[in-house]
């Protein structure tokens, strides 16, 4: 549904939302939770302890159905992005990274292999453009279909496992990066074991005639909690974990990242199947040789945050970069921040300045993430 006096995209679970007293705010088009009555620091700490449940039904759900073959959507696939899509398995997941032909990221991805088709999902606000993208590089070997009629939820957190599987047994079993389907109330549910959070967790995408019914069977478990965006984006900050148009865009390429291990070997220079994506010249030369600026983690002194714009100096005042995400750590007490240095600075522990308030304050390079993720291998 969308709003006629403010244009914004209404949630399947909007009035959940409003029930539970989540403060609406607008995000991508769609009006979206960013916290509820407990706050954004209780959210995130609940996360990291137990369960949080987040609704992500803005993020786009794609379906490539081959035309001609698995194995040319596969290779069809390929052609847009750095990444090894023949040899994902059935029944698993890998990131995925569309680049341009100045081999910057035109969005970042999952998708997953499931038997006969693969099933993708995009950033909110890039599933038009990534439709059209996707259609026009892909038409000869499989059909695009947008699925409108499916919400996606994400449970995370070291009990995710456990309330999951009240609801869906055969989840327990499942490994990082494992998809699945399964049944709920007669309708077929696509677990993957995922998330964006650091935590072990689960995305699960669901159909809209059993959404509701399904979060509020989550819900109504003691260790699970509405979680949202606030604490969703110091999650992922704490975890190291990049988002679209902030820590990465158009003009970045996914080896200043730090992206590259996304990148599998046979996509590589001497791999079977080296190059042959958009942007591979630059992608490639970086990969080989450096790039010359890279994205870090910073932890500034003090408590004071510094935030995305704020710029980086080296310590003789030369202008080497600037900070894309930055925030307070919840988990880590304290100020946490990410953006991108002259690879020359990109040294952990070395002391750059961050210009804050007119003052230009000691900030150190950290290694990635913050905080240990604990992803159920």
């Amino acid at each position: 549904m969308t709003d006629s006096e403010t244009g914004l995209k209404q949630l399947a679970l909007h009035d959940l939302h409003e029930t539970l007293g989540g403060k609406m705010v607008p995000f991508a088009g769609y009006r979206m939770p960013v916290q509820y009555p407990a706050g954004v620091m209780k959210e995130h700490l609940h996360t990291r302890a137990e369960a949080g449940l987040f609704d992500v039904s803005h993020m786009g759900q794609i379906l490539l159905r081959p035309t001609r073959g698995m194995e040319a959507l596969c290779l069809g696939f390929e052609t847009l992005m750095p990444v090894d899509v023949l040899g994902l398995k059935p029944g698993r997941q890998r990131y995925g990274l569309l680049t341009n032909e100045t081999g910057g990221i035109l969005d970042d991805l999952m998708f997953a292999n499931r038997g006969d088709h693969i099933f993708v999902v995009v950033n909110a606000a890039c599933v038009a453009a990534d439709t059209e993208h996707l259609r026009a590089g892909l038409s000869e070997v499989c059909e695009v279909v947008s699925l409108t009629d499916r919400g996606l939820l994400a449970l995370q957190g070291p009990k995710a496992e456990a309330a999951l599987a009240r609801l869906l047994p055969e989840t327990a079993a499942m490994r990082f990066m494992d998809v699945i389907s399964a049944e709920y109330q007669g309708a077929e549910l696509w677990v993957s074991r995922s998330g964006y959070t650091g935590e072990d967790g689960f995305e699960i995408s669901v159909p809209e005639t059993v959404l509701t019914a399904f979060a509020e069977a989550l819900l109504a478990m003691p260790e699970v909690a509405p979680i949202g965006l606030g604490a969703r984006d110091s999650l992922r900050l704490e975890a190291g974990l990049c988002l679209y148009g902030h820590d990465i865009d158009t003009t970045t390429s996914p080896v200043e990242a730090g992206l590259d291990w996304a990148i599998q070997k046979v996509r590589r220079t001497g791999g079977a199947r080296q190059g042959g994506f958009p942007g591979d010249l630059r992608i490639l030369h970086e990969l080989d040789e450096g790039p010359e600026r890279l994205r870090v983690g910073l932890q500034p002194e003090g408590r004071a945050p510094m935030r995305e714009g704020t710029e980086l100096f080296a310590s003789d005042g030369t202008p080497i970069g600037a900070v894309t995400s930055g925030g307070f750590g919840p988990s880590v007490e304290a100020p946490v921040a990410m953006g991108y240095v002259a690879a020359s600075h990109a040294m952990s522990g070395e002391t750059l300045l961050g210009e804050l308030r007119g003052k230009r304050l000691p900030v150190t390079v950290r290694p990635l993430p913050f905080r240990p993720s604990t992803y159920k291998r």
